[in-house]
């Protein structure tokens, strides 16, 4: 049985460019989802086409046991939807947006109004709720639109980088919230470039480059296909490069990485801590003097650079998918009209 939210083979051009190119995912019901690539990879095209605001070219979506291309109206009854961009009425206050999702919804007007005021205070909002949307600021308009988004409780939630431009009070506010949706059984797939959050939120990640899912596990997993723990050195003059280099083959698990004109040197390890420490006493053993030394796990750039052979950076061809994520907009909001 595929799971809550399943798609196969999904494929959508925006002219020459090729936003999907054969998209499979499976999510579980009640886990979630991190859906990480850079700018670009696709997806956002791809939230877009499982939540019936754009038609894939080919291939299969199921929602919440629904196919999205059959029952786009009953889809759409079964998720909640926080895009890119905070989709708030600026001129109606805090309180009056969310009362509007919830009549919208054929919620009744108390229920809606009840509803409305505990989102208010589960998204630290209850202060300002009887503003106007347009004084808030980024991140509050950011917390007000998730809050619409929940307003019913729907059973399977898109995300798309919902924490792009919080600042960390926020964005752990919002990870909070995102783990108790979880808890209560809710499926989540959550489109993010921060391998940070997909670390706190995801049970899985499934790493999207040019429209393609290149690779798919756990955190841990695509971590360890980097090469796991590394040591970073910095020594602190030139000449003692060589005689580090030595130290840390000694202790390294692969090879040892140079660069001269910063004087680093970085070698995969395993080990933890109290390896690093070894490594500390072996150089002043040797009398080499460092400015800098740490032991750091991969970062999201060494995820792709391993995966892809690039940085999570757009490129001249992602830059074109973005082109199409404009008209992916405009499509959007016709089909809210």
């Amino acid at each position: 049985m595929p799971g809550a939210i399943y798609a196969e083979g999904l494929v959508k051009t925006f002219g020459d460019v090729r936003a999907l190119d054969g998209v499979d995912l499976d999510v579980p019901e009640g886990t979630v989802l991190g859906l990480l690539g850079p700018n670009g990879a696709g997806k956002t095209t791809t939230v877009r086409c499982l939540t019936t605001l754009l038609r894939p070219d080919s291939g299969k979506a199921v929602v919440a046991g629904l196919d999205v291309l059959e029952h786009p109206n009953e889809v759409r009854r079964s998720i909640g939807l926080s895009g890119q961009f905070a989709a708030v009425d600026e001129y109606l206050t805090g309180r009056e947006n969310l009362q509007m999702v919830g009549r919208l919804y054929q919620m009744r007007a108390g229920a809606a109004k009840t509803r409305a005021a505990e989102l208010l205070e589960q998204f630290n909002l209850a202060d300002a709720a009887d503003r106007p949307a347009k004084t808030y600021s980024g991140g509050m308009r950011r917390r007000l639109d998730l809050a619409a988004a929940l307003v019913v409780s729907p059973p399977v939630m898109f995300m798309d980088e919902p924490t792009t431009g919080l600042d960390p009070r926020n964005r752990q506010q919002l990870w909070d919230v995102i783990k108790q949706l979880v808890s209560g059984g809710t499926t989540l797939l959550l489109t993010t470039q921060y391998l940070e959050e997909a670390d706190h939120l995801a049970h899985e990640i499934a790493v999207v480059d040019h429209g393609r899912v290149i690779a798919r596990g756990t955190s841990d997993q695509l971590k360890a296909r980097t090469g796991g723990e590394r040591v970073e050195v910095v020594v602190h003059d030139r000449e003692h490069i060589s005689t580090a280099c030595e130290v840390l083959r000694g202790f390294g698990k692969g090879d040892t990485a140079v660069e001269e004109h910063t004087r680093k040197l970085t070698v995969p390890v395993t080990g933890g801590a109290k390896l690093l420490a070894e490594i500390i006493r072996e150089l002043d053993a040797r009398g080499i003097e460092i400015d800098d030394i740490g032991l750091r796990r991969p970062t999201l750039d060494d995820v792709f650079l391993s995966l892809t052979g690039h940085v999570a950076e757009a490129t001249d061809e992602e830059n074109g998918a973005k082109g199409a994520d404009v008209r992916d907009r405009r499509i959007e909001k016709e089909t809210v009209k």
